[in-house]
């Protein structure tokens, strides 16, 4: 949940202008070459030292590719599997956007509704001004806490923090711009999004995940990750220094919170996937918001993408989010009109994940020879 995944849905374009390169008249899809190209690029970033963790690759409902390549612990060498738990950073946002529109649908919560309308702890001169739509587009104009200066290497990011205290030292800046006229990608909004949840429901942020997606789902390998819970599986956290790899740094995970908090499998993230072409979670109206571009192409808790004109998804929507956590990096993809989707989760703060989907991406648009 650091920068990256700010720098991750601004490399939209970087993706559009790769899948351009392909040829725009391959259109049939072959499953066995595709997952060839996919385990040969996988095995080349793996070796390179560019990938430790899983992948899955689907398409029309079906797994056409996952496998697991370096460690889960370096220490002691245990190998990742596909029941490995990553972190999953800024991905996140996309289970709290659809909790929120949960509690829309139930009338307890108004996308026109002001932030104060629902936290009365919270400034009112800023609070009144912000409506929950803003919030879930990063259109408030809230600062994003971890760009205070000093933050994410001081003592403020490894101290355990209340929710009301959090909002109230961290995400409670002056605004940045009249609410709603610009985009700036705030974890502070995404933060608060939780706080309100927590405030209608009476319920604790991870309790209605639990209790209102991942048990309705079968998501049996997904929930908060709490530092100091044993969770069977889970993976360790790597940062690069130099060349080498070291443990990373600690972040009290009371700071992500509905930001970036979560920990998941491939595997789950696949079942996460299917869900959202049915009607289990949402109703469709509501269901759709979450991918209906606001300003600069973001919907609520994911990415929009329209490919450039020649490529061979020209004029599809690809639907996207990265996820960046101290010693973490995870990236979904979905194309809705092929039921395609990719996930990477990551390990280590590896800069390439975003490249690796390229080149997935790619080989899911090849016909073959």
């Amino acid at each position: 949940m650091t920068n990256r995944t700010v720098r991750a849905l601004q490399a939209a374009s970087v993706l559009a202008a790769l899948i351009a390169q392909a040829p725009a008249s391959a259109q049939q899809k072959t499953p066995e070459l595709a997952a060839s190209r996919i385990d040969r690029a996988m095995q080349s970033h793996s070796k390179a030292g560019e990938f430790s963790g899983s992948v899955l690759v689907a398409r029309a409902g079906r797994i056409l590719y996952q496998h697991a390549f370096g460690y889960a612990n370096l220490e002691w060498k245990i190998p990742n599997d596909l029941e490995t738990k990553f972190e999953i950073g800024s991905m996140t946002k996309q289970f709290t956007a659809l909790l929120v529109l949960e509690l829309v649908n139930e009338g307890k919560i108004k996308l026109d509704g002001r932030l104060s309308d629902y936290l009365a702890y919270y400034r009112k001169d800023t609070g009144s001004r912000v409506r929950i739509r803003q919030l879930l587009s990063h259109t408030s104009g809230i600062p994003n806490f971890i760009l205070a200066p000093g933050f994410l290497e001081g003592p403020a990011s490894r101290t355990t923090y209340s929710v009301r205290d959090f909002a109230q030292r961290y995400c409670s800046g002056d605004l940045l711009f009249e609410p709603g006229t610009k985009f700036n990608y705030s974890n502070s909004g995404y933060f608060l999004l939780g706080a309100v949840l927590e405030q209608v429901s009476g319920t604790s942020y991870a309790q209605l995940l639990q209790d209102r997606i991942f048990t309705p789902l079968g998501m049996k390998d997904s929930g908060y990750a709490y530092s100091e819970t044993i969770i069977p599986h889970r993976a360790a956290g790597y940062e690069r220094s130099g060349k080498a790899l070291q443990n990373a740094r600690f972040y009290d995970m009371s700071i992500p919170f509905a930001a970036g908090a979560l920990y998941s499998t491939v595997g789950d993230l696949f079942l996460w996937d299917q869900a959202l072409y049915g009607e289990r979670l949402l109703p469709a109206n509501l269901r759709d918001l979450l991918f209906q571009p606001n300003l600069d192409n973001y919907g609520f808790g994911w990415g929009i993408l329209i490919p450039k004109p020649g490529s061979p998804n020209a004029g599809e929507t690809v639907l996207m989010h990265g996820g960046a956590i101290f010693g973490f990096q995870s990236v979904i993809e979905r194309v809705p009109k092929h039921k395609e989707l990719i996930v990477l989760l990551d390990n280590t703060d590896s800069p390439k994940v975003l490249e690796i989907a390229q080149e997935i991406r790619q080989a899911l648009s090849l016909d073959g020879d």
